[in-house]
């Protein structure tokens, strides 16, 4: 398996040397960035071999959700958010600017490789399968990892595509945000269901007329009616 190459971006020396010794231990590929301005210039020089990004949120120069609002004007990299801080309102703002995971310090270096191995397997498990599903005017080409409405490609960040191709795999069926919660993200994350509402919300957004086929089930979840 190709390695996969991590951009750490966090002021403290010390974190980041923790976090590159335990990810080459792992066999990642890693590059390091100590402040908000490096790490968008980093990005943009390397950013086609960059596949994920370990961003906090309290940087010099320019912060983590400046470097994240940036990155996602040009990338759709998966970008998981560090921070110290426990305020609800960073995980909901993290993801509502394009983050695609949130993880609270001080960080565990063994279950942050356990989210960051199965983030990569669903990437890659979703790169093996060769499939066209159409609804409607909403296509999705599960090869090629696109969307498209009335045949317009719409970017969507890691997330909301697994979100989306879950849903319209299982059309009609009603599913719970708890299952959306731990099919997407994991039984290891511990997030707010808030997370779920705050994805389904922007997908709705980009997916423009085609969004009003995610329903609300009030007091349960979600359906895709297509």
């Amino acid at each position: 398996m190709e390695k996969k190459t991590i951009l750490v971006v966090d002021d403290e020396l010390k974190i980041r040397i923790l976090l590159k010794d335990f990810l080459e231990r792992e066999g990642f590929i890693i590059i390091e960035s100590p402040d908000g301005k490096h790490a968008l210039d980093t990005f943009q020089n390397s950013g086609k071999n960059i596949d994920l990004i370990l961003l906090d949120v309290m940087l010099p120069e320019y912060d983590g959700w400046t470097v994240c609002r940036e990155i996602r004007k040009v990338s759709q990299v998966p970008i998981i958010m560090l921070t110290a801080r426990s305020e609800d309102f960073d995980e909901v703002h993290g993801f509502e600017i394009g983050a695609d995971d949130y993880v609270k310090k001080p960080v565990k270096p063994t279950a942050l490789i356990a989210r960051i191995n199965a983030f990569f397997r669903r990437i890659d498990n979703g790169k093996t399968e060769n499939k066209i599903l159409a609804h409607g005017g909403l296509e999705i080409n599960d090869a090629a990892h696109t969307v498209k409405v009335e045949n317009e490609e719409i970017i969507l960040s890691p997330k909301e595509y697994a979100l989306l191709l879950f849903l319209v795999e299982h059309k009609g069926r009603i599913i719970s945000r708890e299952q959306l919660l731990n099919l997407v993200w994991g039984y290891e994350y511990y997030g707010s269901l808030r997370t779920v509402d705050t994805h389904i919300n922007r997908l709705r957004i980009k997916l423009g007329k085609k969004g009003d086929a995610i329903t609300t089930i009030r007091g349960f979840g979600y359906r895709f009616e297509g």
